[in-house]
């Protein structure tokens, strides 16, 4: 079963982060937020982002493509390693979901959509992917409070959310939701920036050691995928034959991949 995908961006996992929101006055009620101003201030800047960067990650560019592709033949072995495919009726729940689609390509790895939950900050993303995945469930939420009983999900997915939140007891409570909710011997799958951006004062480098401060009751190895984008867009003609020699120097390689794993 193949669900409609949605914007080149999100394909590729690779999210615009305007300036962080000020979520102090959030509301009493999960999910809801008394910031309204802030709020529309988050989506407008998003809609800014994405008009302005749009071309810059077409999956027309074959670099693109050739990130987007690596990242998901990474996803298959890590998850066919855990034994975890086809997922079968595990429950997965994306944080931080945007648009949908990279939830959604768990179908295609045998996920079942009524088993499938995303979460964001965003309205205006989440009822996009509403609209575009009417099979799979999402919610207008802010992660710092979860609203799922504890031990609810088989698979937490968190790609390129952390390195959005540049305050550190925010991403603390994310992190600490994210392994309430994780049942024991389910994992968390990551997929984040090492490097800080030079362009973007929005984005933080995650490394190992701050994925280990976040959560410490989780273990599993961490490795370095994803040739630097600039370059990869720069390829050209040549990807298909440069862009997996390139990707093979550490250094070149932008993010950090693993399936964490909770105790039993």
């Amino acid at each position: 079963m193949r669900l409609r995908p949605a914007s080149a961006e999100a394909r590729l996992g690779l999210r615009l982060r305007p300036r962080r929101p000020d979520l102090r006055n959030r509301g009493a009620h999960r999910g809801r937020f008394q910031d309204v101003t802030e709020t529309d201030r988050i989506a407008r800047a998003y809609q800014e982002l994405e008009a302005r960067a749009g071309a810059r990650w077409s999956l027309a560019n074959r670099g693109n493509q050739s990130i987007l592709n690596e990242r998901r033949r990474v996803f298959r072995r890590l998850l066919e390693r855990a034994g975890w495919l086809p997922l079968g009726d595990r429950r997965v729940i994306e944080v931080g979901s945007g648009t949908g689609w990279e939830l959604a390509q768990m179908v295609e790895l045998g996920g079942k959509p009524a088993r499938l939950v995303g979460v964001d900050l965003l309205p205006d993303r989440v009822a996009t992917a509403r609209r575009d995945y009417p099979e799979i469930e999402f919610h207008h939420a802010n992660a710092e409070k979860l609203d799922f009983p504890d031990a609810s999900f088989d698979l937490v997915m968190a790609f390129t959310i952390f390195s959005s939140i540049l305050e550190r007891a925010m991403a603390q409570n994310v992190a600490s939701e994210i392994a309430r909710v994780l049942k024991p011997g389910g994992g968390l799958l990551w997929y984040d920036v090492r490097y800080d951006s030079v362009s973007n004062p929005n984005v933080k480098a995650v490394p190992r050691s701050r994925v280990k401060e976040l959560f410490p009751g989780l273990s599993g190895e961490l490795e370095t995928v994803t040739l630097l984008p600039p370059l990869a867009r720069r390829l050209g003609p040549a990807t298909p034959l440069a862009y997996p020699v390139l990707a093979a120097l550490p250094p070149l390689r932008s993010h950090l991949i693993g399936l964490l794993r909770k105790p039993r």
